[in-house]
């Protein structure tokens, strides 16, 4: 088996187990087809307005995937987590929705489509590319990431294909490695082409792999659907009259190529990345100029320093320089002079007003680090009228501008590098610096409670740091950062003793104010476009939404507080992005989209078009009837250019009747349907698009509609690995959904999917648990029609001790698994759901061998089994349930089994069973592979063992009395609800005088209890079993017999009634662990 799973073959080397469960599903889908299963409409006589949640239906959602190539199993992982829910709840009986569309709107397609235009330009149709085009490149290491005061902030990754490879990719070779006939690619420079080649492709996948959705409700985006292109200027204009959107010059980050805010879904790689702000600090140099910055003299030349800590500057003693670092004089806006920086940098300011002409940067000379060092300066609200510039070796010139101002006596890496400048002469000397330049006094700015007013010092005392070089640096910084922030007060300046939380921004705005700084941004870390743009930051009117603005947050928050998730942990991340989301740019100059219906010229961006399209699935099918573009008029009889604000407000807001020709009893069919179905119960999504996404989604619900239909719940997932390693096309190890159903089948796939996990840690798709699934599947549908046909043969009557304890195990997994379900947990429904059950079956099985199954329950167990695991194998189930048990509906017609209570003493007797046969069965193999000893432990000559076909069980009633002494003693400091012991227990029976003799038995048996009670909880300190003991094992002796192949078997509950079992034997006996003694009957 092991060999065949290796070879993704499930069956001694051939795919007939595999083919079997293809066959089932194919012929299963063409039926739902057939029976329109999943497709469902609101009621005829459903109100017009319904303002509480029905229970009696079931909506879930799962964000439209972009169209720019194949499904993979990424999307199916994160969809699996809707189909299942959808399921479940159809088995329960409840009518539900899952409707899919897909994403087409702004940049990724246009800037492919650009790509394949400017590399059949370069390199022809079909294009030859170089040889070493798509060479590996050494892929360059990412920087360690800084400390971080919060750890749920996102942090955001390279470009996919360039994190996986470190190649340059044409996108002419990617969509021949998706199976993009060659001949077809050049068909691909236009950007129509990919909304019409890939969405029937994501369709037809889908429908593959048996996804429960209504493709009457599915569509595209853009203005290429005239419906949807209407549904979102209505919403665009819903929200400006609300007030919700606003026109401004602000902050965001921007594509110089593209020529516009480069949004997340815009990006190649930074998705998440946000604007940071910096206080530009302008040191000016002194006069005279020194030589190599003579050519500047008569012009104000500044030295800038980005910083975060404005309110430090009082206690500047000098400003750091990379001596290897490019840097530049480059021309600013008139009042600005020149600012000496970094290239990088001043190609940020060039998009922030800062310099003459905007995205244009003047040159004014080149310098090199070692230029500049040892140069004098003005340094803002510095006690010190001249620093100087002095060398420091690890300034980083891709973030900020290269240029950093020195505070030591509150910064540790300050302060370790300017002590390595006083302490190294020779140092000093290689850069030309004197000692004079750093023999500046360290300046008291902040007192820090447990730091005094030299935190730095303090610090790098308390870790021992002597060198700028030293490791602990980053450990250093961030404490003392951390606790000056929040417990520090000034010392010095305008704001002298203030907290510095406050006194920070007093202090930027003073220095704003008269000069000495400026405002500056730059992307937190690097972004790139999708079409190849290294981004910055500018400062660019548009129009945005206002997010943050007070009472539209506190309404957000309001429904997050209500909103059913996955995860505590999930909330903590909605929480934090509703902290950080503020004015989100809604606008683009071009791509593929909606048009701002009040400003033409500007299209609507991909993440805002996206928020509230859960409203338009309820209606979609009467306007478009499942043609994705929108191309034909739908069964509503409607024409796009009908729909009118003033008729979505009508079906979506309880609007009054508009101006229009389509007729009453129309407008209220879909009225009917939205109002019905809405709000949507469940949304799934991964756990990266809290951060946009999902936060975007409840904001303009919480805008446009009233709370009932504000959403009800969301799950999101980390994401899947595949074997334990990412998913990389370079190295094959990938799938597209149609992939995965061809090599394992769809409900082996869902199968493992379920098993590979649930919340926001990455999960992971096995490949052996696939072929498993193969081989479980197909065995359990042999068992089942085994077992179906020899019913009439089969024990029935009055039930066994171990009917009871299966029955009431059936009873337990369809409890269990339907919390699961409800719980969004689907790995634990699978466990409880599928191989706990089956353990219980092959447990019955063994325990009615002699007897025979029962019956009913042997039914029972079959009819459980096929509904707790059709929401996963949705497929196999509703074969079993039509072909082999003759129901007459489909199972997802409603057939979740009733259960009765959990009998929680039968529980504990079933597994008290199951334990004994383990405990017993190891025993009997220690007896087995024991060996007599000779004298001084030599190997006496060995002799035939004689093999046991005979057991004494000796029950004993209670425990000896220094055990129980010790257990009474632990009971008393045991808080069940906690888990935990409220006292010392070595303490506690130390002092128990009775105890005092057996001290050096209790202590070993002090800790195996200790042990116990954390696996068992409380009832490992019960002195007495909550049922007999002999009356189990008697009932269940053929269970024994045959699982420890025995032929004779005796429980003894009084020590007389078994003279062939030794003393010492007995004596291990106490409740719920009988002693075993196997022997060789004469």
């Amino acid at each position: 088996l092991q060999s065949a799973m290796a070879e993704g073959k499930s069956d001694g080397g051939s795919f007939v187990r595999r083919d079997k469960l293809i066959s089932i599903e194919k012929d299963l889908q063409a039926k739902w087809d057939e029976e329109k299963a999943f497709e469902l409409d609101a009621p005829e006589d459903s109100p017009l307005e319904i303002d509480s949640p029905l229970d009696e239906k079931f909506m879930a959602t799962f964000p439209y995937p972009y169209m720019n190539g194949r499904l993979h199993l990424g999307h199916t992982f994160t969809v699996t987590k809707a189909d299942f829910a959808i399921a479940y709840r159809r088995v329960q009986g409840k009518r539900c929705l899952f409707p899919f569309a897909f994403h087409c709107t702004g940049m990724p397609i246009k800037a492919s489509a650009d790509k394949i235009k400017r590399e059949m330009e370069k390199f022809g149709c079909p294009p030859v590319f170089p040889d070493d085009g798509e060479a590996a490149q050494p892929e360059k290491k990412e920087e360690k990431e800084e400390k971080k005061g919060d750890p749920s902030k996102f942090h955001a990754k390279k470009s996919k294909v360039l994190a996986k490879t470190g190649k340059q990719v044409y996108q002419w070779n990617i969509l021949k490695s998706i199976g993009v006939p060659e001949e077809e690619i050049p068909q691909f420079a236009e950007p129509k082409h990919w909304l019409k080649y890939f969405p029937p492709y994501g369709m037809s996948d889908l429908k593959l792999f048996g996804t429960q959705v209504d493709w009457r409700r599915t569509f595209i985006t853009t203005d290429e659907n005239p419906y949807y292109d209407s549904f979102v200027r209505w919403q665009f204009n819903w929200l400006k009259q609300l007030g919700k959107i606003q026109k401004g010059v602000r902050p965001s980050v921007y594509s110089p190529l593209d020529g516009q805010p480069c949004a997340d879904h815009d990006r190649a790689s930074g998705e998440g990345v946000k604007e940071q702000e910096y206080t530009l600090i302008k040191l000016e140099l002194a006069t005279p100029f020194p030589e190599k910055l003579a050519a500047l003299e008569g012009k104000k030349v500044y030295f800038v320093a980005a910083t975060l800590r404005p309110e430090t500057m009082y206690g500047q003693t000098n400003c750091y320089i990379l001596p290897d670092g490019d840097y530049g004089a480059f021309e600013m806006i008139d009042k600005e002079g020149v600012y000496v920086c970094s290239e990088r940098s001043a190609r940020n300011m060039s998009f922030q007003d800062l310099t003459p002409e905007f995205g244009k940067v003047n040159k004014l000379m080149d310098l090199k680090g070692t230029d500049i060092l040892g140069v004098a300066l003005k340094a803002p609200l510095a006690v010190h009228e001249v620093v100087y510039t002095l060398p420091m070796l690890t300034i980083k010139m891709n973030k900020g501008t290269g240029v950093v101002t020195s505070v030591p006596s509150d910064s540790p890496d300050d302060l370790a590098a300017y002590r390595d400048l006083q302490k190294k002469e020779k140092l000093r000397e290689k850069y030309g610096i004197t000692e004079e330049m750093v023999s500046k006094d360290l300046v008291p700015i902040i007192a820090i409670p447990g730091y005094g007013d030299m935190a730095a010092v303090s610090v790098l005392d308390k870790f021992k740091i002597t060198s700028q070089n030293d490791p602990k640096l980053p450990d250093a910084k961030q404490e003392v950062y951390l606790k000056g922030f929040y417990e520090g007060v000034m010392l010095i300046g305008a704001y002298k003793g203030k907290k510095v939380e406050e006194a920070k921004n007093l202090v930027k705005d003073l220095m704003m104010k008269e000069g000495m700084a400026v405002r500056y941004y730059e992307p937190e870390k690097p972004v790139m476009s999708r079409s190849g743009d290294d981004c910055v930051v500018a400062l660019t009117e548009q129009w945005y939404l206002d997010y943050g603005e007070d009472s539209w947050r506190e309404k957000t928050e309001e429904a997050l507080a209500r909103l059913r998730l996955g995860c505590e942990e999930e909330r903590n991340l909605f929480k934090y992005t509703l902290g950080w989301m503020r004015q989100w740019a809604c606008s683009r100059a071009f791509g593929l989209g909606t048009r701002l219906p009040w400003d033409e010229k500007y299209l609507i961006e991909s993440l805002s078009d996206s928020t509230i399209y859960n409203a338009y699935y309820t209606v979609v099918h009467l306007l478009q009837g499942g043609v994705m573009d929108g191309s034909v008029v739908g069964p509503a009889g409607i024409k796009a250019e009908q729909m009118t604000d003033d008729v979505w407000n009508y079906i979506f807001l309880r609007g009054g009747m508009p101006d229009t020709d389509i007729s009453q009893d129309t407008l209220n069919k879909l009225r009917r349907e939205f109002e019905y179905w809405y709000p949507t119960n469940l949304r799934v999504s991964g756990k990266d698009l809290i951060q946009n996404h999902l936060t975007m989604y409840l904001y303009n619900h919480t805008a446009i509609f009233p709370e009932s239909k504000w959403p009800m719940g969301i799950a999101t997932n980390g994401h899947v690995l595949l074997n334990n390693e990412k998913m990389s096309k370079s190295t094959g190890n990938f799938l597209t959904l149609e992939e995965a159903v061809h090599k394992y089948s769809a409900d082996a796939t869902k199968f493992a999917l379920a098993d590979a996990g649930d919340g926001l840690e990455d999960a992971n798709f096995v490949h052996d648990t696939a072929n498993m699934a193969i081989l479980r599947l197909t065995t359990q549908l042999a068992w089942f029609e085994e077992t179906l046909a020899g019913l009439d043969s089969m024990r029935t009557g009055e039930k066994l001790y171990a009917d009871l304890i299966f029955e009431n195990e059936i009873n337990r997994a369809v409890i269990e698994t339907e919390k699961n379900f409800e719980n969004f947990v689907y790995r634990d429904a699978l466990k409880t759901g599928f191989f706990e059950l089956q353990g219980a079956r092959d447990t019955y099985r063994t325990a009615t061998s002699v007897k025979a199954m029962h019956r009913d329950l042997a039914l029972r167990f079959i009819e459980v089994q096929t509904a707790l695991l059709a929401p996963i194998c949705p497929h196999f189930c509703d074969y079993v349930w039509r072909n082999l048990l003759k129901k007459e509906k489909s199972i997802f017609a409603g057939a979740w089994p009733a259960a009765e209570p959990i009998d929680y003493a039968l529980l504990r007797a079933g597994r008290y069973m199951n334990d004994t046969v383990r405990t017993f069965r190891l025993s009997l193999q220690k007896q087995m592979h024991s060996k007599k000893k000779g004298k001084k432990g030599a190997q006496a000559e060995e002799e035939p063992p004689k093999v046991p076909d005979s057991l004494v069980v000796y029950i004993a009633d209670k425990f000896p009395e220094w055990q129980e002494e010790t257990l009474r003693l632990m009971s008393s400091v045991y808080d069940s609800e906690k888990g935990e012991f409220t006292s010392d227990l070595i303490q506690l029976v130390k002092g128990s005088a009775s105890l005092k003799p057996m001290m050096k038995k209790v202590m070993p048996f002090l800790a195996f209890m200790k042990d116990e009670v954390k696996a068992r909880g409380a009832e490992a300190l019960e002195l007495n079993m909550p049922f007999r003991e002999k009356e189990i094992l008697d009932q269940n002796v053929d269970y024994l017999s045959n699982s420890l192949s025995l032929m004779n078997i005796k429980v003894c509950e009084d020590a007389s009634e078994c003279p062939e079992m030794p003393e010492p034997t007995k004596g291990v006996a106490v409740p719920g662990k009988p002693a075993a003694f196997f022997f060789a009957s004469a």
